[in-house]
């Protein structure tokens, strides 16, 4: 996973999996990178070749977290499979999921 800041927004890629195995670690350092400053967090998951309910987790906190900050958290090109997970538990309309 690979974490930048750029001005308002912490930007996030590369990530292979959100999972039960990876999920803590993963919350973890992303809320460590998050600065008083950030405002939106963009999470690129057209790398990602699977998320479990764990990773849902992570996401839904992500959320929370920025919707405290009366920011918000972006999904970018999330693959088909993703995409699909995020249209059954109707988190896509949590998340503004943006596909380029």
């Amino acid at each position: 996973m690979n974490i930048q800041s750029n001005n308002t927004t912490l930007n996030i890629s590369e990530v292979q999996e959100l999972t039960a195995a990876n999920a803590i670690s993963a919350k973890s350092t992303i809320k460590e990178a998050l600065s008083p400053d950030h405002t939106q967090i963009d999470i690129d998951l057209s790398t990602a070749s699977f998320v479990d309910s764990s990773g849902l987790g992570v996401l839904i906190s992500l959320h929370k977290e920025m919707a405290s900050r009366n920011g918000l958290l972006r999904i970018l090109n999330p693959t088909a499979s993703i995409d699909q997970i995020l249209e059954l538990t109707r988190l896509h309309r949590l998340f503004e999921v943006v596909k380029q």
